[in-house]
């Protein structure tokens, strides 16, 4: 029992303040979403599809942050913290090539990717200047993504949660200002955004520089151990498309569906991943635990961190389902009317709510599941897992779709996704073959 209760305890330490980091960029999108909802459907459904591309781009790259965790760990673990530091410098110069790429290529693309996503004439305007003006601060939010995967790693959750904090807060300030003081529109938005984005990475650009120089670590770019990064992020980045393909995905057969299916979906779909991310909390620690007790040697006890974690997980999901619906059911259209004045978004809307408070255990067991793998290493197991996943959720939104059903069935698609996922992973958990110890070559 008291093993027990210090794993409880150290989950939580982990966990709560990286809950804060981990929403940051959530909250960007869902101030971004009740804000532009008043400007208009139009401008809420632009930013619907600019918000899908711009996920497509961050979230492959999510790599920087779980490969960074999860290598970091591992070192620490093993006691080799200068090391852990020069791993961190090459991921910081693999973010700025890869944000400063992902940029250009977003400009050179806007709008066939937009269309490709749905949009029409009307809205195409809305997100292609929410669109462009975003991706200026690409290099930004990938320095975050790394700089955050190497404090995750060496167990420091707290300077995160500030920055999560901190940027919201600037982000939320700033666009207010600029669209109810000044009255400007949906670009102003996004230059907010920009703002919170390049102010957090600089925090990290410190905080990390720091580390290094107390190690001695050189902090020119390492081309041979960045080209080790990319080839560990490859299956990190396989497993991130097939999870970012099918939100992109759905926002796609939403667009084509209807201007108020789209906007409710962005609302439904916002809400459902701000309260994903208060169960992937608990996932991030297991990255950072699971990681280092591997490195360590230490099998049982990082099998056992994962029980507890995966209990915690689903416990915070069905909690926070059981809030949703009772506030749905008690509020009534009040809780919609938050981010949108349209009554047929409005009634979307609460009904798409209630399948994000169903779905909320399921999916507190796939994130646990995820982040348990990931810091283990095995990356590969979950890129072949999330692709089979991906392979099924496609058909069944295209089948939809060509037979003219509505919303539902595409969030049943959804629940298709997430149920397969989940099982593959629990499988994987229960056998042996990810407990690999030491410090990988």
């Amino acid at each position: 029992m008291a093993v027990q209760a210090d794993t409880n305890r150290e989950i939580l330490r982990l966990a709560v303040p990286a809950l804060g980091a981990l929403v940051a960029e959530p909250l960007y999108v869902l101030a971004d979403t009740a804000v532009v909802g008043h400007l208009g459907t139009e401008a809420l459904g632009g930013l619907a599809i600019a918000s899908a591309a711009l996920l497509v781009g961050y979230n492959v790259c999510i790599f920087l942050a779980y490969g960074s965790t999860a290598a970091v760990a591992r070192l620490m673990g093993a006691d080799q913290k200068a090391a852990a530091a020069h791993q961190d410098i090459q991921g910081l110069w693999l973010a700025v090539v890869l944000g400063i790429g992902l940029a250009a290529l977003g400009m050179a693309v806007t709008e066939p990717l937009l269309r490709l996503l749905g949009a029409g004439d009307n809205v195409l305007r809305e997100a292609t200047t929410y669109f462009r003006i975003s991706l200026l601060g690409a290099p930004g939010m990938l320095l975050m993504l790394a700089g955050v995967g190497y404090l995750r790693g060496t167990r420091d959750t707290l300077r995160p949660l500030w920055v999560g904090i901190g940027t919201a807060v600037v982000n939320l300030a700033v666009e207010l200002v600029l669209i109810y003081g000044l009255d400007m529109g949906i670009g102003a938005s996004a230059a907010a955004t920009v703002a919170a984005q390049w102010l957090g990475a600089g925090f990290y650009l410190v905080w990390i520089g720091r580390e290094a120089g107390r190690h001695d670590v050189d902090l020119h770019p390492d081309i041979a151990a960045i080209r080790r990064l990319l080839v560990v992020g490859v299956d990190l980045f396989a497993r991130t498309a097939s999870l970012v393909g099918t939100f992109t995905l759905a926002t796609a057969v939403a667009a084509r569906i209807g201007t108020v299916q789209v906007a409710a979906h962005q609302i439904a779909f916002q809400t459902w991943f701000l309260l994903a991310m208060a169960m992937d909390a608990m996932a991030i620690a297991a990255q950072a635990m699971v990681g280092s007790l591997l490195g360590a040697g230490r099998a049982d006890e990082a099998r056992r961190v994962g029980n507890r974690v995966i209990a915690w997980s689903m416990g915070i999901g069905l909690s926070l389902g059981v809030v949703l619906v009772a506030g749905v059911t008690a509020a009534g259209d009040t809780v919609p009317r938050i981010f949108s004045a349209d009554p047929a978004v409005i009634a979307v809307v609460g009904f798409l709510l209630l399948h994000v408070a169903a779905m909320a255990p399921l999916s507190g067991l796939a994130f646990a599941l995820d982040g348990i793998l990931i810091g283990a290493g095995d990356q590969r197991f979950l890129a072949r897992a999330m692709g089979l996943s991906f392979s099924l959720f496609v058909p069944a939104a295209v089948a939809g779709r060509s037979l003219g059903a509505g919303i539902g069935w595409l969030w049943g698609a959804i629940w298709l996704f997430m149920a397969v996922r989940s099982a593959l992973l629990y499988g994987r958990f229960r056998g042996p073959r990810w407990q690999v110890l030491g410090v990988a070559d």
